[in-house]
């Protein structure tokens, strides 16, 4: 057997460059448009587009659209189209976020690197959790033909800047990091749209 000496530094580095290099690539086909261009008939855009990171006049934004299928409980259908909008908005920017974990780990250097991998991975994980918790449903569509119910869920960038300025726990790199950075992410992955 051969032994190989690598240091904790020098193994973080590769693991971080291989994540971020599946993420980005997937983050790049699964972040943009999910479901481009249904094709539905008097659907409003947004039911059209699908999930999409949107850099508009108004701002950044992440949206997730939700269906239900056709319910004879009017507010379950609500509900559940509601919580798959909020599923999808969670799913893009849980990318996002690794993206941005994975830039950021990429960044330091080898005597800098004073966040663990493991450390780095649950303050992304708290982070998402908390700007998660302000994703807001702001349109509802149904299909006359169908009956199927659609949900339009949002969640805003500069909530991602105020939660993370705002957090006791977090590496103080890692929200310089977020606060310099975390708009041209956003605009990398948002040029997809």
């Amino acid at each position: 057997m051969y032994k190989i000496n690598v240091s904790s530094a020098g193994i973080l580095k590769v693991l971080v460059l291989a994540m971020f290099a599946s993420i980005y690539l997937s983050a790049c086909s699964s972040s943009t448009k999910v479901e481009s261009d249904m094709g539905i008939k008097g659907a409003p855009d947004w039911v059209n587009e699908g999930n999409q990171a949107l850099n508009d006049k108004k701002g950044r934004y992440f949206h997730g659209t939700g269906s239900a299928p056709k319910m004879s409980d009017a507010s379950l259908q609500r509900s559940t189209a509601d919580n798959r909008a909020r599923a999808e908005v969670a799913q893009i920017f849980s990318s996002y976020m690794n993206i941005l974990a994975s830039d950021y780990s990429a960044s330091l250097s080898d005597d800098s690197a004073s966040v663990s991998e493991q450390a780095l991975s649950r303050t992304i994980e708290n982070a998402t959790k908390l700007n998660l918790v302000g994703v807001e449903i702001i349109a509802h569509w149904k299909d006359k033909k169908t009956g199927v119910l659609y949900s339009l869920a949002e969640l805003d960038m500069k909530k991602l800047k105020t939660v993370s300025a705002a957090a006791d726990k977090m590496d103080p790199g890692l929200k310089a990091f977020i606060s310099e950075n975390a708009d041209n992410i956003f605009d990398s992955m948002s040029k997809g749209n």
